[in-house]
């Protein structure tokens, strides 16, 4: 009985040790200036996608959208693509509400996208460089 209990409070030992030892590892992640949405127009049936740079706001319909920051993985990782973001609808009466605030996730477009009446909007990823001209920085 003895020897029972002294291999197993070696072999806890042992496991602990291990535990403690265990290196975590996790894909560092990349902050781009340019988040990459969709939107649909649900009248038309028109799929669009737009590039946004961060803390800069575009109008697509009656949504104006607004990233906050967009992280990626580098290649050798793979790709989860998220970003904060804010969506204000502008109202019939010209007032601007509010719809969404919070995280968006590419690999699940349908978790955080935001649903209106007449447009959706989704991330679909981020990068480095847009063909579209970047804002100039004296208008800030």
């Amino acid at each position: 009985m003895r020897t029972l209990a002294r291999a197993l409070a070696f072999g806890f030992s042992i496991i602990s040790v291990s535990m403690m030892s265990a290196t975590v590892v996790s894909a560092a992640r990349i902050s781009n200036p340019v988040a990459v949405f969709a939107g649909i127009d649900k009248i038309t049936g028109r799929i669009t996608t737009f590039d946004v740079y961060i803390d800069e706001t575009v109008q697509y319909g009656a949504l104006q959208v607004t990233p906050k920051v967009c992280y990626s993985r580098d290649e050798t990782e793979a790709q989860r693509v998220d970003g904060f973001v804010e969506v204000d609808e502008i109202t019939l009466d010209r007032k601007i509400r509010r719809i969404f605030t919070g995280w968006m996730f590419a690999d699940s477009p349908g978790l955080n996208a935001v649903e209106h009446a007449i447009y959706d909007v989704w991330l679909t990823g981020c990068k480095q460089q847009s063909d579209v001209p970047a804002p100039d920085a004296a208008t800030n």
